[in-house]
């Protein structure tokens, strides 16, 4: 709409629908090449009972938004979800609201689509099999995702939960893919190229060494205390693999790699490999196994109900 029209309040449903993931990706890869887009760092301010809020301004020439959400980890067993939030857009010149987009969508969309564009530079076998660890919200995402962007035909799903990865076997082949529940994901890591985990991040989930010509997006762990990879096999990544992170905010926000004691910091960027600078390069030709470690993006995205550029700033 324009600055005088009515602004919108869209509906998680309609929130999806203005952000198809190929498309998404797409505006991702475009915004790393975008000198306009200015994003601060994001605050976080913790909340008694172990949550967190999140403030995350992001703004152009055009649009100025904000993004708050809390993220409160045992909301799940409450039957609440860990995620809730609002994304408030705003007419950069006028100051007027734009709209209102649901949050936790938007943080599902973002997050895997970000994992997509990664795959599209990093992953040697892009077809999979995929392995999907955890099966809430990021695992239904990602594997829309991969089955939208890379093709992705073969789906395995491992998950605390059985009930949970059963529900997501049965989305996925809802959705004309082949797919399975495995209850050992370390095995299962032997035959699968793709891996996403996205579970809770409050233990380490996987130990298992992933394959020479495999491709990890890490997305669960987005605190220093985080964690779902077992710190040796980051050691080992390391060693014998790639590591590249989301922005260089993963500097003090990689659970699985802090705890491993890395440095973050030396670790090539998503950008760098999109802008192919010579730290990309070396991200993309070096041998052994890639880890792709996500802990939050800034994304942009058209959307047909707000015309015009839409930045996100997620989780």
């Amino acid at each position: 709409p324009t600055a005088l029209a009515a602004p919108l309040d869209l509906s998680p449903e309609q929130t999806a629908a203005a952000l198809p993931y190929v498309s998404l990706a797409d505006s991702v890869q475009a915004l790393l090449l975008d000198p306009q887009v200015h994003v601060p760092e994001r605050l976080v301010q913790p909340l008694d009972g172990g949550g967190s809020l999140f403030v995350m301004p992001a703004a152009d020439r055009r649009l100025a938004m904000t993004k708050l959400i809390t993220f409160v980890p045992g909301n799940p067993a409450q039957g609440r979800p860990a995620i809730q939030g609002d994304v408030v857009v705003f007419d950069t010149h006028s100051g007027v609201r734009l709209g209102l987009l649901h949050g936790p969508t938007v943080t599902a969309r973002r997050t895997a689509a970000v994992s997509l564009l990664a795959a599209r530079f990093l992953a040697p076998n892009p077809d999979g099999p995929l392995l999907i660890v955890g099966a809430g919200v990021q695992g239904r995402s990602h594997l829309e995702a991969f089955a939208a962007g890379l093709g992705v035909r073969h789906v395995r799903v491992a998950s605390r939960s059985r009930s949970s990865a059963d529900a997501l076997v049965a989305h996925a082949l809802s959705l004309g893919l082949e797919a399975q529940r495995v209850d050992d994901p370390d095995a299962a890591l032997a035959t699968c190229p793709l891996v996403v985990s996205c579970t809770s991040a409050q233990e380490v989930a996987l130990r298992g060494i992933p394959r020479d010509d495999a491709m990890v997006c890490a997305v669960g762990s987005f605190t220093p205390r985080m964690i779902e990879w077992d710190p040796e096999v980051c050691r080992y990544l390391a060693r014998e693999g790639r590591l590249v992170v989301d922005t260089r905010q993963a500097d003090h926000e990689a659970g699985d790699l802090l705890q491993a004691g890395l440095n973050v910091g030396e670790m090539p960027i998503l950008a760098d490999v999109v802008r192919q600078t010579p730290l990309g390069k070396q991200a993309q030709l070096g041998q052994g196994p890639v880890l792709f470690k996500s802990c939050g993006w800034r994304s942009e995205e058209h959307t047909s109900e707000l015309q015009s550029p839409m930045y996100l700033v997620c989780r």
